[in-house]
């Protein structure tokens, strides 16, 4: 698939093209979804990307870090429903110690049959190393978009090398990596989002996330319209065509711009699906972007996989690319 026929699908696939691609996924990946539990354990950043409600300059956000028993409370009871990935994410920031992070990560290991997986941001590569060793599967790096020179204007305190750098550094540690991109960026064009598919497939990622824009009122892009749910469909599929073996999720994002957004990217390639695991009381101030946080629990993915009639995966999900799950996490290069 060359990049202009690419960018003809992304601007007029139809529904073939996501037939295709939901065909693609079943060949792939089989109709098992895994569901992946994130624990938003930290709101505090210090970054001010333009489209983010996390960014340093929202003053109005209250901002909070989970204790390590808080954290450990989530995770037993997502086991006990079934999830079997964990996703810990938090804003860029040095808000807790990096050794806090390892010893939280080494006590999920060691008390619970889960993978982690990190989505933490760009940090040094003694920290990427300490988190390994403590038994952290996966990294996920978010780098939004493709374009060196988009990424730029809405990232003021950062780099996309820097980022594409750290996905290198991760793989050489062994992590399964991970990039994520935005569709529907102001000034985005096609082209940028045939590159960030071009780039998942170039750097061998094991999972690639693409999800619409939503606008947050605490951000200099509060007035721009979210991402088109069509266009954002056509890239899932276009991916999944391009990429193969590769975990793609339906991202929170699709439910944001339409009610049965995440059950239309699960027909058209994805399949992956997330639950907020975050206490209630906390998960309101994790505002990337506005959304039903409350609702989008496990039992609300059980039911989307229920009108769907596809399984919930019940192994770990690791790298389709490299390993099965009969073989421990560490015995490849790639975990």
């Amino acid at each position: 698939m060359t990049r202009d026929e690419i960018v003809s699908l992304i601007e007029r696939g139809g529904e073939a093209l996501l037939a295709e691609a939901d065909a693609a996924r079943k060949h792939h990946c089989g109709d098992a979804v895994h569901l992946r539990g994130i624990v938003e354990f930290s709101s505090v950043c210090s970054r001010n990307c333009a489209y983010c409600g996390l960014r340093k300059n929202n003053l109005a956000l209250r901002r909070y870090t989970m204790d390590e028993d808080d954290i450990l409370r989530v995770v037993a009871e997502a086991e006990r429903q079934g999830v079997r990935t964990i996703v810990l994410q938090s804003g860029e920031s040095e808000a807790y110690r990096p050794q806090w992070l390892a010893r939280i990560i080494a006590a999920i290991k060691k008390r619970f049959d889960l993978a982690v997986t990190l989505c933490v941001g760009v940090k040094p590569l003694v920290c990427y190393r300490m988190w390994r060793q403590a038994g952290a599967d996966r990294y996920l790096i978010k780098h939004e978009t493709a374009n060196p020179a988009l990424y730029e204007k809405l990232h003021p305190d950062s780099h996309l090398d820097q980022r594409l750098d750290a996905l290198e550094r991760l793989r050489m540690l062994g992590y399964q990596i991970g990039l994520g991109n935005i569709i529907g960026l102001p000034g985005q064009t096609a082209s940028d989002l045939a590159d960030d598919i071009l780039l998942a497939r170039d750097r061998d990622v094991d999972m690639a996330a693409f999800g619409p824009f939503v606008p947050h009122p605490g951000t200099p892009l509060a007035s721009c319209p979210p991402g088109d749910i069509e266009i954002s469909l056509r890239v899932v599929a276009v991916a999944r065509l391009l990429l193969g073996a590769v975990h793609i999720p339906a991202t929170t994002a699709f439910d944001a711009i339409a009610p049965d957004g995440r059950e239309r990217a699960l027909q058209a390639g994805a399949n992956v699906i997330m639950a907020d695991l975050t206490p209630l009381h906390y998960r309101n101030l994790y505002q990337i972007y506005p959304s039903d946080r409350a609702a989008n629990s496990v039992a609300r993915v059980k039911a989307i996989l229920a009108r769907l009639d596809r399984p919930l995966a019940t192994d770990q999900g690791h790298s389709l690319k490299q390993r099965t799950e009969a073989t421990p996490c560490g015995a490849h290069p790639r975990a």
